[in-house]
This record gives C-alpha cells, sequence and structure tokens, in this order.
C-alpha cells in the first residue's frame, strides 16, 4: 500500500455532540470532524463515509448533516467559516433520485443552473453541454426522468447539486440497487466530480462497506454499544494513513478486503 503525503487544513465540516431523541435515544453524542486535505500539485476534494448497518440511525444523521431537522442536542457547523448548517447548505442525493418529471434532463439542469449562487463561467447551455457529454448524458438531454435507467437518473441528480454551486453533497446509499458495472461508474463519478474542486465534499451515507470505503479517504463507523441506549461514533478511519485512499484498484487487494471484512464484525 502506498501512503501519499497529504495536509489537513481546517474543518469543513465539524459536528459536536449531536443527540437526537424521539421516543428513545435514536443518536448519542456523536461527534466527528471533516477536514480540508491539501496535497501539493493536486486539487483535492473529500469524500467521507459514514458506514452503519440498516435502521442504526444513519438516516436521521444525515437529514441533521443536511440542515432538515435539528439534534435534541449539539451542534453541527459548516464551511470555512463554520456557521450552523442550514437547510440548503447541502446539497442531497436521495436514493429515490428526485427530479422534475415533467421536465426534460436539459431542463432540470438548467433549473439548477438558474439556482446557483455560483454558477459556473459560460452560458448555460455551453455548460449543460459540458456536463452532459463529461458524464455520457448527452444523448439523453432531451428525454424525461421517467425515460431514464436508475443509473442515469442519479447522474443527473449528482450533477445538479454540482451545477446548484453545492460543495457539501451528501449522498444516501449510492450504491443500493445498482449492478456491478454501475457501481464502478458511479464510483468514478463521485471520485472525478468530488476532486473538481479543492472544496468539494461527499459524505456517503451507506451500509455497503467495500465501495464506499474504495473511494474514501476516511471513514466513521456508526454502532450501538452494547446495553447503551443511541448510535455512537464506534470508530473513526483515516484510509490514509492506511494507504488506502487514492487508489482505484484498492477494492482489488487483499489486504483492503481483509480490512473491510473486520469492519463489518464492529456494525
Amino acid at each position: 500500500m502506498t501512503v501519499r503525503q497529504y495536509q489537513k487544513k481546517e474543518a469543513l465540516l465539524k459536528v459536536s455532540n449531536v443527540s437526537l431523541r424521539y421516543d428513545c435515544l435514536v443518536l448519542r453524542d456523536i461527534s466527528f470532524e471533516i477536514d480540508d486535505i491539501i496535497r501539493e500539485g493536486v486539487t483535492q476534494g473529500q469524500i467521507v463515509s459514514l458506514i452503519g448497518r440498516s435502521g442504526i440511525g444513519k438516516t436521521c444523521l444525515f437529514r441533521i448533516l443536511a440542515g432538515l431537522i435539528k439534534p435534541t442536542t449539539g451542534t453541527v457547523l459548516i464551511d470555512h467559516d463554520q456557521h450552523p448548517v442550514r437547510a440548503g447548505d447541502v446539497g442531497v442525493v436521495y436514493q429515490n433520485y428526485i427530479l422534475f418529471n415533467h421536465r426534460t434532463i436539459y431542463d432540470n439542469l438548467r433549473i439548477s443552473l438558474e439556482r446557483s449562487q455560483t454558477p459556473p463561467g459560460g452560458s448555460i447551455d455551453a455548460v449543460i453541454k459540458e456536463y452532459a457529454a463529461e458524464f455520457s448524458l448527452t444523448e439523453h438531454l432531451k428525454k424525461y426522468p421517467q425515460q431514464l435507467s436508475g443509473g442515469q437518473r442519479q447522474r443527473v441528480s449528482i450533477i445538479q447539486q454540482v451545477l446548484n454551486g453545492n460543495r457539501f453533497v451528501l449522498l444516501d446509499e449510492p450504491f443500493s440497487g445498482l449492478d456491478a458495472i454501475m457501481v464502478d461508474k458511479v464510483k468514478q463519478l463521485l471520485v472525478k466530480i468530488a476532486n473538481m474542486h479543492e472544496d468539494n465534499t461527499f459524505v456517503i451515507v451507506s451500509h455497503n462497506i467495500d465501495h464506499s470505503l474504495a473511494i474514501s479517504d476516511s471513514a466513521f463507523i456508526i454502532a450501538k454499544e452494547e446495553g447503551k441506549e443511541g448510535a455512537v461514533v464506534k470508530e473513526s478511519i483515516n484510509l490514509i494513513d492506511m494507504g488506502f485512499a487514492w487508489d482505484p484498484d484498492v477494492i482489488r487487494q487483499q489486504e483492503f478486503i481483509d480490512f473491510c471484512a473486520s469492519i463489518k464484525d464492529k456494525i
């Protein structure tokens, strides 16, 4: 495994002592930090995984990170100025890929661009065609969402968030329901977009250990402690220092396979 040189700068996302209670305690004192990673000569965005079993509270944490619900206690601070997260600060890609079904793919992307506070340079038409060509969607721009495959709709949803100007994007189970070939394409897409800008930060919320960790630079294991109520961050993983990060072939390497197997016992 190759350990690459890097530095960590200021926090881009800081979660401190977040708890959530409904009828029972769902999350307990969740704390973790996503830092700005700097590599000389490389535009390096961040990809972070939150790993946990189904039903553990990942969706609740997902909504808290997106500013959609408030925690019972604790704070979520975001961006370089570390302000409290608000709804709309973070792009969200749900499993059902929310698109305007009565509008073409072109129009879905156009709406995202028109709403962006930091639009990419160039005309709307030119930007859309550039992104469509980059992510193999050119021939689908005149189609409607229901005419696309799940993988194609997912690509449109991810690109929407980028065109919206979102530097932070949460992805809910991005590998769910996809075949092996499409999973690999989605992984390549996420890495490509993450590294288009230094501040691009993707947070994958998933129970899929292997594929999530294969493209992440860090990860946090969300699980319950025996005899205690509420899920916690059971383990923090620095995949860079372990030599697993930024290697497109890592998922085929036995050391990584063994490591992922060990994580399954912890969740």
